[in-house]
């Protein structure tokens, strides 16, 4: 059963936001990185490490899922996918890779698995629009076609918009399309409503404070992985007091930056997780926030008389807690 959060207070008004016409291309993905996991291992050791299951993953899906630390808290997130030779890839934000492959090599042990930086050895690019590869059947997301070399994987929409990540071997031809800018692919990564965990924002979210549980980010059937009891009792307590929303204001938003609310002018009420330029004007961005600050409203960026912030409607269904 899905549902959208109990609304105790209406929040403000949505605007109408409609669609660019130039939201079409092709973008390589610089500021992603990728992890490799091989050896006979390989899916079994990532498997005991992450928020989804690795041990059933086929070649025809791929995995949102987040690292974790002991308290629960990202460390980074992945989409995950398996190669025609089992090995593992794991992309992720670039500036988390170093830090990440060094906290997850510490956990291998006995585990016939080594992991490396394999950023030079891939080539990760952005489809979007018309220069998807619809005969893939986008819609399903985190589906994975392979065509040869190439994986492809069906991402969450950005504003109806269609997205694929196209993922390769350094040495392969790049996709054909349009060169799209890379400020309007990060619109459309924030309009997904889907977050990537970055630098600035690492070890600061439970994984239901990004919505990862109704994204397809966490598998609560699982075994243990580390920060595994934090994040099913999050889950089934009711305990969960921020989720992650959709936003716009006027001025930048950056990873880091603070939300206040009139209400509270003393303590910031929600964390940019990744913001964009939107491209009718004004800033989007996803935040973690206070549910009951956040639905209230009267927000601003920075400071309690900041740039006004307009709650905006997240493109998914929660699900509901239990």
């Amino acid at each position: 059963m899905i549902i959208q959060p109990t609304m105790k207070t209406a929040p403000p008004a949505l605007p109408d936001r409609t669609n660019p016409d130039s939201f079409n291309g092709v973008v390589r993905l610089n500021h992603l990185g990728v992890i490799k996991v091989t050896g006979d291992d390989a899916a079994k050791f990532i498997h005991g490490q992450l928020t989804h299951d690795f041990s059933l993953l086929t070649l025809d899906s791929a995995r949102l899922a987040a690292f974790c630390n002991a308290k629960g808290r990202m460390q980074a997130s992945f989409v995950g996918l398996k190669r025609a030779d089992g090995d593992i890839l794991l992309v992720c934000s670039a500036d988390l890779l170093q830090p990440t492959l060094k906290r997850l090599s510490m956990f291998v042990m006995r585990a016939k698995a080594r992991l490396s930086d394999a950023s030079s050895e891939f080539s990760v690019f952005g489809l979007a629009g018309d220069t998807t590869l619809s005969s893939t059947g986008v819609g399903t997301p985190w589906a994975k076609h392979d065509r040869g070399d190439v994986s492809i994987i069906d991402l969450y929409p950005g504003d109806s918009n269609p997205r694929q990540l196209w993922v390769a071997p350094a040495d392969h031809a790049a996709p054909q399309g349009t060169a799209l800018d890379p400020q309007l692919w990060a619109w459309g990564e924030v309009r997904s409503g889907v977050a990537t965990v970055s630098a600035p924002v690492a070890e600061a979210f439970v994984p239901q404070m990004l919505n990862y549980e109704s994204v397809g980010g966490v598998n609560f059937k699982k075994g243990c992985y580390p920060g595994q009891e934090v994040v099913a009792r999050s889950q089934f307590r009711g305990s969960l007091k921020r989720r992650a929303f959709l936003v716009h204001a006027l001025e930048p938003m950056h990873a880091g930056d603070l939300l206040y609310a009139a209400s509270d002018p003393e303590q910031p009420v929600a964390t940019v997780v990744q913001g964009a330029p939107a491209p009718q004007g004004g800033f989007d961005a996803i935040v973690s926030g206070q549910i009951s600050a956040m639905l209230a409203g009267g927000l601003h960026v920075g400071r309690v008389d900041g740039p006004v912030v307009e709650l905006q409607k997240l493109p998914y269904p929660l699900l509901e807690d239990v």
